[in-house]
């Protein structure tokens, strides 16, 4: 099961990841743009996934991966227990959302 310097490596070894704070808490951005948030207690990320994907995710691992409530969520805002995952699935997460929001360039290049 991932763990916040785990997540926190992974996020950043995605192309033109950076860390930057945001409202208190890290977040990790491509192009200015956030694609992951991080918090520690609950041990809960959000991720950014469009809404076929945040539906898919959740309907596949209920108690682990559910919509952000209200707005954001409607906006694809997912929220993640990553100590309800494994790795794989972390990773899987975080390159969705980062390809959702990375410069088409970058998305590309890989």
């Amino acid at each position: 099961m991932p763990d916040e310097p785990l997540i926190r490596r992974l996020a950043l070894d995605l192309p033109g990841s950076v860390e930057q704070d945001h409202h208190g808490f890290p977040s990790f951005r491509v192009g200015a743009k956030i694609f992951c948030t991080l918090r520690g207690d609950p041990a809960r990320l959000m991720v950014k996934l469009d809404l076929e994907d945040q539906h898919n995710f959740c309907e596949a691992h209920p108690g682990a991966i559910e919509p952000v409530p209200g707005y954001w969520g409607r906006k694809g805002a997912t929220f993640v227990r990553y100590d309800r995952i494994d790795e794989a699935l972390a990773e899987t997460l975080l390159r969705v959302a980062w390809s959702r929001v990375a410069p088409k360039a970058r998305r590309h290049s890989q």
